[in-house]
């Protein structure tokens, strides 16, 4: 199969965000990319959480998710919109929620990131996404005509358990669309993506925001693909773009059979 990750610098603006994702969706399936990634926030990124609760709607009412399910269908790709910032009704926080979408444009999953990225890196940058996002409670896996899909988002990268669960459930692609932190990024990203990787025997596909997006945000990009074996197969470096990647997912059996840790599990106090 072929893959295609976006690697995008989404704004609080969400019309010229969410264009910057439909004509690079549209490249990758002219390149011929049949499953194509957007990163988390793909209509828009904010840096503060008082205009992300003004932008956020419910989900039958926010106007990018349509038009990415149009895209899909005019394309005939598999389109994983990465997140998008929305209103469920049940509190008064909002969901970071996946979506995704067949290229009949139907939306055959939905995942809402389960950790919650509260941590304070020093020099100010303190971040509570626990202040303005509900946490989700339930892993998802979904079947593309490939293989199984794991979904995960972002902050869910720190948590191998997680992603364990998902290869136990026969992922044997795991998808995780993040904003990483510029420093953040520089120190863990490749690192934690490679070791997820390795753990699970699956390839990791993680399209990334890049780049300021206003009011001193800052991510990492370098949207990657990597394989089950551990190996970085594509990265998009440091600018806006798209990387697309041919993936044989015999590969996921061979490492699995190669290193099969999982049958090594150990009970432990």
């Amino acid at each position: 199969m072929r893959v295609g990750l976006l690697q995008l610098t989404s704004t609080a603006d969400r019309d010229a965000s969410t264009e910057a994702a439909l004509i690079l969706i549209k490249e990758a399936a002219a390149a011929g990319a049949q499953f194509v990634l957007t990163p988390e926030g793909t209509p828009f990124l904010a840096a503060r959480r008082e205009e992300t609760l003004a932008l956020a709607r419910a989900e039958t009412e926010e106007p990018s998710l349509p038009r990415f399910q149009r895209a899909a269908q005019d394309a005939g790709v598999w389109l994983l919109i990465g997140s998008i910032p929305l209103r469920d009704g049940t509190s008064d926080k909002l969901v970071n929620r996946s979506f995704l979408i067949a290229p009949d444009g139907a939306v055959r999953a939905r995942y809402d990131k389960i950790h919650l990225f509260d941590v304070d890196l020093g020099a100010g940058r303190t971040y509570r996404e626990s202040d303005t996002y509900r946490a989700g409670d339930k892993a998802v896996v979904a079947d593309l005509p490939w293989g199984r899909l794991g979904l995960t988002i972002c902050y869910d990268v720190r948590f191998p358990h997680l992603y364990r669960d998902l290869g136990r459930s026969g992922a044997a692609l795991i998808a995780a669309p993040s904003a990483f932190t510029k420093w953040t990024g520089e120190a863990h990203w490749h690192v934690l993506l490679r070791a997820r990787a390795i753990e699970t025997g699956a390839f990791i596909l993680a399209p990334a925001q890049v780049g300021d997006h206003g009011g001193g945000r800052l991510t990492y990009g370098h949207s990657l693909i990597v394989g089950p074996w551990g190996e970085v197969m594509a990265d998009a470096g440091e600018t806006p773009g798209l990387v697309i990647a041919e993936l044989d997912l015999h590969l996921v059996e061979e490492a699995r059979r190669k290193v099969p840790a999982w049958s090594w599990d150990q009970p432990y106090e």
